[in-house]
């Protein structure tokens, strides 16, 4: 996890002039077979700068306050100005007085099903569809935006998480795959926000705060209280577990998480968390193999 965010930081440094975010957009062709024809190349070079260079809040954002994201867009199939692709969206935050990356968003859209002509305009409309690709791009830019405000300031979130879903509301009356409201174990875009600001799932919200401002900020001047905070914050997600179990967003939070609390609880000095790992088999059985590896 860590030498991906390296990566990361280290790819987004070629776009020092963008607004809210440090984005690289990659587009990977390699599954068509036609990897090098220029259009996939055009694509790439102009969502860069599409996002790097949108103003996407009304905030000014410092350089240092700029979030590195990643955005890698992996084509299967293309006819004409057609494209069936899917999408990887990554995003980390800064952890207080330290040089290290938390990764925050972790997300991998199957559905992603788009039009593009070489050199078309991309402009994005807070309240009109512009195209599905714009809108796809612009929803996961607003849920980086939400979850990383999240992270600094209890529910800080809400105006981003807000534009994401008039996103999704304007964009689902096109039927493109993705905005559908949620059918049964459904994991798109419309359910994620749905999810992400229902009450029914409020504890991944104050999990996203806690366990961040109050657990890993707190490690540079106590590195036992920090991780205490943080085994503290992660055991809110059991009431949202006992009320959902199997829940889309818990998958969506271990996602980006598993890897980090593996490692947080493997090294350092030693907390009270026999409970925390009891508790983190429960409710993601998935990440059994990483949680076997914390010492307590």
């Amino acid at each position: 996890m860590r030498r991906l965010i390296f990566l990361v930081a280290i790819f987004t440094s070629m776009y020092g002039s963008s607004q809210e975010l440090n984005c690289a957009v990659v587009v990977n062709a390699q599954q068509t077979g036609n990897e090098n024809v220029q259009v996939f190349k055009t694509l790439e070079k102009q969502l860069n700068e599409f996002v790097n260079n949108t103003r996407w809040t009304n905030k000014t954002f410092k350089s240092q306050e700029r979030i590195e994201c990643s955005i890698v867009i992996t084509v299967q199939d293309y006819q004409s100005d057609t494209f069936q692709a899917s999408i990887q969206v990554q995003s980390a935050r800064p952890v207080h007085n330290s040089s290290y990356a938390s990764s925050v968003y972790n997300f991998n859209d199957k559905d992603f099903t788009f039009k593009y002509l070489e050199y078309q305009n991309l402009n994005f409309s807070a309240n009109q569809f512009e195209s599905n690709l714009v809108s796809v791009i612009a929803f996961h830019v607003y849920m980086i935006l939400g979850m990383d405000a999240d992270t600094f300031e209890f529910n800080g979130g809400d105006p981003y998480y807000k534009q994401a879903r008039d996103i999704v509301s304007y964009s689902q009356q096109t039927n493109s795959k993705g905005w559908a409201p949620p059918s049964g174990g459904d994991q798109t875009r419309n359910v994620l926000i749905t999810n992400v600001l229902s009450p029914t799932f409020k504890e991944f919200r104050s999990v996203l705060f806690d366990y961040h401002f109050k657990g890993l900020d707190l490690m540079a001047d106590n590195v036992k209280e920090g991780k205490t905070a943080v085994a503290t914050a992660l055991s809110q997600l059991e009431n949202l577990h006992n009320r959902r179990p199997n829940s889309f967003l818990l998958r969506v939070f271990f996602d980006a998480k598993a890897d980090e609390i593996s490692d947080l609880f493997s090294d350092g000095p030693p907390v009270k968390i026999a409970n925390l790992v009891s508790t983190l088999t429960r409710i993601a059985p998935m990440y059994s193999r990483k949680w076997r590896n914390i010492k307590f």
